[in-house]
């Protein structure tokens, strides 16, 4: 058992930071990406006998952070209520949405991927940010590698459709 527990350990203190930067990416909420990763970590703990048998244990447990993500946006009595008065909103370093260099900021990068449904902001964030093959991703989310490409052109096209809208001067 002792060394089940030095195991995980190692395991959980070699991963977290990854772990929360993809929860991040999915919820878009470093509070809730926390609480994400703490969910997946006691999940795994639970149950690492088991898991840490697994061949594609890193996968696996991305596949766990998924779940617990949809799972989560599934549960509206779980989320936080909102208020009569909301704080106001900062303000952007660059009404564009752009660094000097011309490149998307990260800000505005994750506010654009925020609003995209949750599978094609899924699909984007295994295979962008996780680096998975469409064949990996496609396993991740259960279902096909198809499903993966369109649901891929989608969101990129979208993505590129509200950056260039964000771009564009006012009249």
């Amino acid at each position: 058992m002792a060394e089940d527990l030095s195991a995980f350990r190692e395991y959980a203190a070699g991963r977290l930071d990854r772990l929360r930067r993809t929860a991040y990416l999915l919820c878009g909420d470093w509070h809730a990406a926390d609480d994400l990763a703490s969910t997946v970590l006691v999940k795994l703990l639970r149950h690492w006998r088991r898991i840490s048998t697994v061949d594609d244990l890193d996968g696996y447990v991305r596949r766990m952070l998924l779940r617990a993500w949809l799972d989560e946006r599934r549960r509206p009595w779980r989320r936080e209520h909102p208020t009569a008065e909301l704080p106001e909103p900062a303000a952007p370093a660059d009404p564009g949405g752009r660094d000097d260099g011309g490149v998307v900021n990260r800000v505005t990068l994750v506010t654009h991927l925020a609003m995209l449904p949750p599978r094609r902001r899924a699909v984007l964030v295994l295979r962008f940010f996780e680096d998975l093959s469409v064949e990996q991703t496609a396993e991740v989310l259960g279902c096909s590698t198809g499903t993966v490409k369109s649901q891929t052109a989608r969101a990129l096209e979208t993505m590129r459709i509200r950056l260039a809208a964000a771009d564009a001067p006012e009249n």
